[in-house]
C-alpha cells in the first residue's frame, strides 16, 4: 500500500515535532543541578530541583549538569620548607560541594578546571602554614590545627568559584628520600647522646647512693661500738661490784674461788708444765688439799 503525498508529509511533520521535542526536554535527577547555555552562555535561573523541563532545541540551547553531592579532589604531593627550612612532601584531598552551578560554569566550567584552582590556592595555604610550623608538628596532635588553618585559608578564595570547602585533609607527611638517612642519623645520634647523659646520670646517683650507705654503716657500726663499750663497762662496773661485795663478805673464800678459776684456766690444759717454788702462793689451795 502506497503512501499518499498528504500521508508522507504528515509522517515528516510529526518526524520533526518528535525530534524537536527530544531535543527540548532534559531531566534533572536529585543529585544534580542543572545550567542551559545559549550558544555558549548561561541562562539562568539554574534547575535545582528534580523533575523534566524543557528548553529551545538542541541547536539553540544546550544543558550542563552538575553533582550536587559532596565531591573530592585529590591533589599531586606538594614540596614545601617548613619553619626549619626542611623540605616536607605534604598529600592532601579537599572535599568540596557546589553552592553556585552559576558561578562554578563562568569561573572554571568543569571540575578539571576547578582541581587546577584549587591545587593553586592550595598550594598557597599550604606554604603559608608549613612555613610557620615544624615537620614533628605535622606528625603529633597540631596536625588538626593545622589542616582547620589550611582550610580556612582556601575557603574564601574557594567561594569565588561557587564551592564551599567541607573538608582538607593531609594523609601524608613525609621526608624526601635524600633528607630520610640524615635525619635518621642525626636522631640515632641525639638519642645515643641522650643515653650518655641518662647513664652518666644514674652512675653519678649511685655513686651518691653509695657515699651514703656507707656513711649509714660507719654511723651504725660506730654507734653500735658505742653502745657495747657502754654495756661492756656497766657489765664489768657490775661484776667489779659484785666481786668487791663477795670480797667484803668472806675475803679467804673470795681468794679460793679465784684461784680455783685461775686453776681451771691453766691446769686443765694437756702437757701443762709449772717450775714453782712449793711455797709460791700459786700453789696455796692445792699444798692445803694434800696436807
Amino acid at each position: 500500500m502506497k503512501l499518499t503525498k498528504e500521508a508522507k508529509i504528515l509522517a515528516l511533520v510529526i518526524l520533526g515535532i518528535f525530534i524537536i521535542l527530544n531535543g527540548s526536554l532534559y531531566v534533572v535527577q536529585q543529585n544534580e543541578q542543572a545550567l542551559v547555555l545559549q550558544f555558549g552562555k548561561p541562562i539562568p535561573p539554574i534547575k535545582s530541583e528534580p523533575g523534566i523541563y524543557f528548553k529551545a532545541p538542541y541547536f539553540l540551547q544546550d544543558v550542563v549538569k552538575f553533582d550536587k553531592r559532596i565531591l573530592e579532589v585529590n591533589l599531586e604531593p606538594k614540596t614545601l620548607p617548613d619553619v626549619q627550612q626542611k623540605q616536607v612532601i605534604i598529600d592532601a584531598f579537599v572535599k568540596y560541594k557546589i553552592t553556585d552551578a552559576l558561578k562554578f560554569y563562568q569561573t572554571v566550567q568543569t571540575y578539571a578546571g576547578l582541581a587546577q584552582k584549587v591545587d593553586s590556592i592550595l598550594m598557597a595555604s599550604l606554604k603559608n602554614t608549613i612555613g610557620k610550623i615544624s615537620f614533628q608538628d605535622l606528625l603529633s596532635e597540631k596536625r588538626s590545627k593545622v589542616m582547620k588553618e589550611i582550610k580556612s585559608g582556601i575557603g574564601d578564595k574557594a567561594d569565588e568559584f561557587g564551592v564551599e570547602i567541607i573538608d582538607l585533609r593531609i594523609v601524608r607527611a613525609d621526608l624526601p628520600e635524600q633528607n630520610i638517612n640524615s635525619i635518621f642519623n642525626r636522631m640515632i645520634s641525639e638519642r645515643e647522646k641522650e643515653a650518655r647523659e641518662y647513664r652518666a646520670q644514674g652512675e653519678e646517683e649511685a655513686k651518691n647512693i653509695m657515699a651514703r650507705a656507707e656513711k649509714q654503716q660507719t654511723i651504725l657500726v660506730a654507734e653500735a661500738k658505742k653502745q657495747a663499750e657502754i654495756s661492756r663497762g656497766e657489765g664489768d662496773a657490775e661484776a667489779a661490784r659484785i666481786y668487791a661485795q663477795a670480797y667484803n663478805k668472806d675475803p679467804e673464800f673470795y681468794n679460793f674461788y679465784k684461784s680455783m678459776e685461775v686453776y681451771k684456766e691453766v691446769i686443765n690444759k694437756e702437757n701443762t708444765q709449772f717450775i714453782l717454788s712449793p711455797n709460791n702462793d700459786f700453789l696455796k689451795y692445792i699444798n692445803k688439799s694434800g696436807e
